[in-house]
């Protein structure tokens, strides 16, 4: 299964929780395209690909395919994550509560800074000495680690945790990282993307005159 594949599944349960808190009980595929915007067919396509949900006449009921969709996601357990630096982005991730509502619990902060260790963020996840990352990785179960350090020590950070045994990173440093082939890495950098954002302002004008 491709990345843009699970990417999707994604974006289609999030369409879900939301008809789910209007209230909505079944959906079509064509009902939940053309309601956010996506592809009915592809829609279809995905989804046959994990087995039957639909039901003819009626659609897809909302609950049971949220459900599953959160299964084949992996998200009908807890998973702990550790947050890698705790610095302003770091806080900020950390005291995020969409993760937590989607069944992402942050285990704790991690820094090299003396000063910061024992303090907690303002949701109270404890900012904890790097140096026991290896230790707490094992205790608490953590399997996703998220590096929100400077570009110049997001490869030695990310070292560290393919060391202590995750598996699975999500990058916001700049520039990418070198890992073994058993672990995943995903990347988020905001100055691309705004920089992407600041193309469109741009040349916004002329692309619509070329179309």
């Amino acid at each position: 299964m491709s990345e843009l594949t699970t990417n999707r599944l994604s974006v289609y349960l999030r369409c879900l929780t939301e008809l789910e808190s209007q209230g909505i009980r079944t959906v079509s595929s064509q009902s939940l395209a053309e309601q956010f915007h996506l592809n009915a067919a592809q829609i279809r396509k995905d989804l046959a690909y994990f087995g039957e949900f639909g039901v003819r006449g009626v659609g897809y009921y909302v609950r049971d395919l949220k459900r599953h969709l959160r299964q084949i996601l992996g998200l009908d357990r807890r998973l702990r994550v550790a947050i890698l630096g705790a610095g302003n982005l770091g806080f900020a991730l950390a005291d995020y509560p969409g993760f937590r509502q989607e069944g992402f619990e942050i285990a704790a902060l991690f820094d090299n800074q003396r000063e910061k260790v024992g303090q907690q963020s303002r949701s109270g996840v404890p900012i904890l000495d790097i140096a026991d990352l290896r230790k707490v990785v094992k205790r608490d179960g953590v399997s996703i680690a998220v590096l929100a350090v400077p570009g110049s020590s997001a490869q030695q950070v990310a070292d560290l945790a393919v060391a202590s045994g995750i598996k699975a990173i999500l990058n916001f440093s700049p520039g990418s990282l070198q890992v073994p082939d058993d672990v995943k890495v995903k990347g988020v950098d905001l100055t691309v993307s705004l920089e992407s954002l600041s193309f469109f302002l741009a040349h916004g004008d002329v692309a619509e005159q070329t179309e």
